[in-house]
């Protein structure tokens, strides 16, 4: 089975806790975007609006017409659409069933952990269909990571 892994800029990671920070006790939930040759990395990430009728402190919907949106916006600024992110309120960042029924091929699922308002944890998943439908985690470096290793 391939490894996957995914780096992940300072800017973006502060986007994605910020965000869920100030969404909790609700998931909040947002794009990535960024590059993908050797390495995924992700460069942006871009909140949008949680569209889940009912309740949100469990689960997140993002509409077509925002996915629409974010081809467009990846487009327009010579960008891969790499993901989507959202957060766990007061559970760990660990993929749920629900987030994988409802998961895409290639892209990465990044879940930030929010307990009590504090963004605690940080595991992106991707979606893997043999043998069967399942998550598998991928390692993250933050972009200060990435820039020390590539050093040594």
């Amino acid at each position: 089975m391939e490894k996957y892994g995914i780096i992940v800029s300072r800017e973006a990671e502060t986007v994605i806790r910020h965000h869920g920070r100030e969404a909790f006790p609700n998931e909040c939930c947002g794009f990535l975007y960024g590059k993908e040759d050797k390495e995924r990395i992700v460069l942006l990430a871009i909140p949008v609006a949680n569209n889940k009728e009912g309740d949100q402190k469990r689960r997140f919907e993002i509409s077509p017409f925002d996915y629409m949106k974010a081809e467009q916006y990846a487009l327009k600024n010579n960008l891969q659409l790499l993901g989507v992110y959202h957060s766990h309120p007061n559970h760990p960042a660990i993929a749920s069933k629900h987030d994988l029924a409802v998961a895409m091929p290639y892209f990465s699922y990044v879940i930030v952990s929010v307990m009590d308002g504090e963004a605690v944890g940080l595991k992106s998943w991707r979606l893997t269909e043999a043998p069967e439908k399942s998550f598998q985690e991928e390692a993250i470096k933050t972009e200060h990571e990435f820039i020390l290793s590539s050093r040594v």
